[in-house]
């Protein structure tokens, strides 16, 4: 009944490339802030990741 691609789409905070000229001080500081958090982020999904396929491995002795 209800379709999820009706929903109007957050617009992302940072495009990888885009047009960095326009932005302030702050606003490019805030960007780092969010990208480094996002990297923190993906890094601590890796290692879970990580472990669990090590664990997979050493389950089936791949």
């Amino acid at each position: 009944m209800f379709d999820d691609d009706a929903k109007p789409k957050k617009k992302p905070v940072h495009e990888i490339g885009q047009d960095l000229s326009l932005l302030s001080l702050t606003e490019i500081t805030e960007r780092i802030t969010q990208l480094e958090a996002e990297i923190i982020r993906l890094k601590e999904a890796h290692a879970r990741k990580q472990s669990s396929q090590a664990a997979a491995d050493a389950l089936f002795k791949r």
